[in-house]
C-alpha cells in the first residue's frame, strides 16, 4: 500500500530533522513526504533542506495548522495519507501496523494509535503518559475520506481544528479505528502550539463544541 505523509510546520526547526528521521525510517516507506511551512520565521526550511530526507517543501502564509493540513491533503497523490506533527516522533513500525488493521477491517476509514509523552531534550525513556492519540501524528487515513470530509477549519487560538474535522467525518458516517499499541511519541515542546493551558488558544475547543452542537441543530431541523 502506497502513502503520502503531510506535515504541517511553523518554526519548526528545533524538531524537524527528528520528525523527518522517524518517517524516513518506517518498514514501510512512504512514497512522498510533503511539507507545508505555515509562514516559519526561523530556520525551518533550512533544517528540512538539510535534514538529508527528501521531501516536496510547500510554503504559505501563516494561516494556522488546519490550513497547512489542508494543503497538504491537496498535493498529496498516494491512496493513503499519514499525517503528523513536526515536532512529533513515530516508531518504526507505526505505519505497516496500521496498514495491517487496515486488512483486518477494510470498511474503517482511518486508523490512529496510541501515544507516548516525552519531552524536549530528554529521551524517551518508556514511563511518559499514554493515551489514546485522536490526533494529527497517529493518523493513516485514505485520501479519498480525507477529500471528502473537507478543509481542516482552524479556530480561534489554532487549536482543537483535529476534533472538529474528526467530529465532521463521525458525522459523515466513517469508522476510525484505534490500535491499542504505542506507535508515536507526543513531544512536550514549551513554546508549541499545544503545550499547557492557554486560555486564549483555549478557546478553540469552545468553538469546535459551539460548531458541533450548531450541526446537529441543523440536521435534526432537516430531519423534522
Amino acid at each position: 500500500m502506497s502513502y503520502s505523509v503531510v506535515i504541517p510546520a511553523w518554526n519548526a526547526a528545533r524538531t524537524i530533522a527528528e520528525t523527518l528521521r522517524s518517517v524516513a525510517a518506517q518498514t514501510v516507506p512512504p512514497a512522498e513526504i510533503i511539507v507545508v511551512d505555515d509562514g516559519s520565521t526561523d530556520e525551518t526550511e533550512a533544517v528540512t533542506r538539510q535534514s538529508g530526507v527528501p521531501v516536496r517543501y510547500v510554503r504559505q502564509d501563516n494561516s494556522g495548522p488546519g490550513s497547512a493540513t489542508t494543503r497538504g491533503f491537496a498535493l498529496a497523490r498516494a491512496p493513503f495519507i499519514a499525517t503528523v506533527d513536526a515536532d512529533d516522533l513515530w516508531l518504526g513500525d507505526k505505519i505497516e501496523r496500521q496498514f495491517r488493521r487496515l486488512e483486518e477491517a477494510p470498511q474503517l476509514a482511518a486508523v490512529f494509535t496510541q501515544w507516548r509523552t516525552f519531552r524536549h531534550g530528554e529521551p524517551d525513556d518508556g514511563t511518559g503518559k499514554v493515551t489514546p492519540g485522536w490526533s494529527r501524528t497517529t493518523m493513516l487515513v485514505r485520501s479519498e475520506v480525507a477529500l471528502s470530509v473537507g478543509p481542516v477549519i482552524d479556530p480561534p487560538g489554532n487549536r482543537g481544528e483535529m476534533v472538529d474535522w474528526l467530529g465532521r467525518a463521525r458525522e459523515d458516517g466513517h469508522q476510525l479505528g484505534m490500535i491499542d499499541e504505542v506507535l508515536a511519541l507526543r513531544r512536550i515542546l514549551p513554546g508549541s502550539m499545544s503545550y499547557g493551558r492557554d486560555p486564549e488558544r483555549d478557546r478553540g475547543y469552545l468553538e469546535v463544541a459551539r460548531m458541533a452542537m450548531l450541526r446537529r441543530k441543523l440536521k435534526n431541523a432537516g430531519q423534522g
